[in-house]
């Protein structure tokens, strides 16, 4: 009985280690979701089968190799296609208008919606009362 406890608990430690490091290969595709394919529409690099998309990936993985971060892979390849590279629209200037955009209009529709049904609640109604 403690051999067989023993033996789920190396399972489990094995099944964690492997969960909590994600592979070169994770890593390589989690970045490129993150970056538009320049030749292809509406499609990332983790997603095009094109060649500058798989030349792309390969350039990831070296960076990674090499022991780059994720932010340094990221300004490389804004730094050699610009912004439009980013598959998020970037957090500043017009890309936080992106952002915000619909949360004041759900704000703006909220509060509208409010303003109709406290209108409608005071109404008196068009039969009289005894």
């Amino acid at each position: 009985m403690i051999r067989i406890a023993i033996v789920l608990a190396v399972l489990c430690l094995m099944a964690v280690s492997s969960v909590a490091a994600p592979s070169l290969e994770d890593q390589v595709y989690a970045i490129a979701r993150e970056l538009m394919c320049p030749v292809c529409a509406g499609q990332t690099v983790a997603e095009s089968n094109s060649q500058l998309a798989m030349q792309m990936r390969d350039e990831i993985r070296a960076r990674l190799q090499r022991g780059e971060s994720r932010e340094q892979i990221i300004a490389f390849f804004v730094g050699q296609f610009g912004e439009s590279v980013l598959a998020a629209p970037p957090r500043r200037g017009l890309g936080l208008a992106v952002w915000l955009t619909p949360v004041v209009v759900f704000l703006i529709g909220a509060a509208i919606l409010v303003r109709f049904l406290q209108g409608a609640r005071r109404r008196p109604s068009a039969e009289p009362r005894p």
